[in-house]
């Protein structure tokens, strides 16, 4: 192995020759009698460190060293002196950025022991030179990965929006829409109001090679024509009354990205002329614009209508529906996957119990029976309605089947196949539409109220899943006297019980 290499810069033989032979032992040491020699021996050798004695013929030790930092910088230097008044110290430190300085008359082991700590200094440097290098080269490598582990993240989080169960039929959509996202064509999503339609588009773009580019969508149906193609294109100041300044369309403001077409179907013939032109140009014009201008977008839509049908009949042209849908995706209604609607729902109660500061530990299995089995036309919109209901009406730690709405439990109980009048569900909703009525009715005073206990009886047993004890326990009665009120009422879990009048 190589030793270090140390230049010894000392004008008195016998000094240098005896440093050399210490030295010699572990260094590979090379003498030099003058500031010149000492140059001309840098300039060919690998030098790790220089001892210079302050006093030379040609120059000051402190002048040679600081020559040599401005044309070696990497050579850890040494002086070695007779004075050590520290004011000259301090400044000869600062001229020659002198690692160490040793005072003569020096001892060996003193000269041993500076001549390991610069050449393993000088060692050190160089490794922190070449990582630093490594570092800087490798850095463009890393945030490449580091920007594909978060787009990664991104992406994943983005799919897990659409929260459903390991086995939902939502699943296959969610492939086949994470394919599609890798391939920039655009994608048409249809499916009935609050499905989730957006979160898929948003899915989509967060797995595409535009995921740090800007997601921006737009409901084409909420706005006229002629607002429309402003918002889309953008428009120059004065280009129609209000117009008091340029303004960037949302095709530019997504240059890079993903715009979003939401409800595409609902735009007029006009209007799809002009769409129209832009996917087959790629530039858009704004409007009271001369010039056109390019942009790099891509195009997601989205709509409740069957667009096939919409092409058939006549009101949506046919090229433009093939530009829009170079991949068609549906979105399934809730009705279409039931299973899916527990565990949503105990993600929206999480959701809007964060939002309200209203902690509770979530549904009955009676709810979460009834919140499954009902059609919920308006999608996931109208389950979460219904949830933040339920929250707000609740007085206990979870919420139970009779904070329903009394159009849910009689949806419900139609569902079942029983009669409403007769099933427990269905009277739990006529309870609360008939209370008053019940007040109101003919006939005796005893026989209104006994009518308005059973409905009472009926509520709570139902509530408690038929459990008389907790039921009893509740309306303050014991068990035989429950028992007693429930047969003289014919209150019976079986569908066969007598019609309360």
């Amino acid at each position: 192995m190589d030793l270090p290499s140390i230049l010894i810069v000392e004008a008195e033989r016998a000094g240098a020759d005896m440093m050399a032979q210490i030295l010699g032992e572990e260094f590979d040491v090379h003498v030099a009698a003058s500031g010149e020699m000492a140059f001309a021996i840098l300039n060919t050798q690998w030098i790790q460190a220089v001892f210079c004695n302050q006093q030379l013929p040609d120059d000051s030790g402190v002048t040679i060293l600081a020559e040599v930092r401005w044309r070696w910088p990497d050579i850890v230097r040494l002086l070695l002196t007779e004075y050590t008044e520290p004011h000259a110290m301090v400044a000869a430190i600062d001229e020659a950025g002198i690692y160490h300085y040793i005072q003569k008359p020096w001892h060996p082991d003193q000269l041993m022991l500076a001549a390991r700590n610069a050449t393993r200094l000088f060692a050190m440097q160089r490794e922190h030179d070449r990582l630093k290098l490594e570092l800087r080269l490798a850095r463009p490598a890393a945030e490449k990965r580091i920007l594909f582990e978060r787009a990664f993240e991104r992406d994943h989080a983005h799919f897990e929006k659409l929260v459903r169960r390991q086995d939902s039929p939502l699943n296959e959509i969610c492939r086949q829409a994470a394919k599609a996202a890798t391939f920039d064509i655009p994608v048409l999503i249809q499916g009935e109001t609050g499905t989730g339609k957006e979160l898929l588009a948003q899915a989509i773009h967060y797995a595409s090679q535009r995921s740090l580019g800007p997601f921006l969508a737009v409901n084409c149906g909420a706005i006229p024509d002629t607002l429309l193609e402003s918002e889309l294109f953008g428009h120059r100041k004065g280009s129609f009354t209000g117009a008091h300044a340029n303004r960037r369309g949302l095709l530019e403001e997504a240059d890079g990205g993903t715009l979003l077409l939401d409800e595409i179907g609902d735009i007029s013939p006009a209007f799809q002329v002009k769409l129209l032109r832009f996917l087959q140009e790629g530039e858009i014009r704004a409007v009271g614009a001369n010039e056109a201008k390019k942009v790099n977008v891509r195009i997601l839509s989205a709509t409740h209508r069957d667009l096939h049908a919409e092409v058939q009949e006549g009101r949506f042209r046919e090229d433009l529906y093939y530009r829009l849908a170079a991949m068609t995706l549906w979105m399934p209604p809730l009705r279409q996957r039931r299973g899916d609607i527990g565990v949503l729902a105990d993600h929206l109660l999480d959701t809007l119990s964060a939002q309200h500061g209203r902690h509770v530990h979530g549904f009955t299995q009676e709810a979460l029976d009834c919140l499954s089995a009902y059609d919920w036309p308006g999608n996931i919109r109208e389950l979460q309605n219904e949830i933040l209901r339920m929250l707000v009406l609740t007085e206990h730690d979870r919420l139970g089947a009779d904070l329903l709405s009394p159009g849910v439990l009689h949806r419900v109980a139609a569902a079942r196949g029983r009669d409403d009048a007769n099933s427990a569900l269905g009277s739990l909703a006529a309870q609360r539409d008939m209370d008053m009525i019940s007040l109101q009715s003919e006939g005796p005073l005893q026989a209104r109220i006994e009518r308005i206990e059973a409905r009472i009886l009926l509520e709570t047993i139902v509530r408690c899943r038929w459990n008389k004890s907790r039921a009893a326990k509740e309306l303050g009665l014991s068990r035989v006297g429950l028992r007693a009120k429930l047969d003289r009422y014919g209150i019976a879990p079986d569908a066969e019980r007598e019609t309360i009048q």
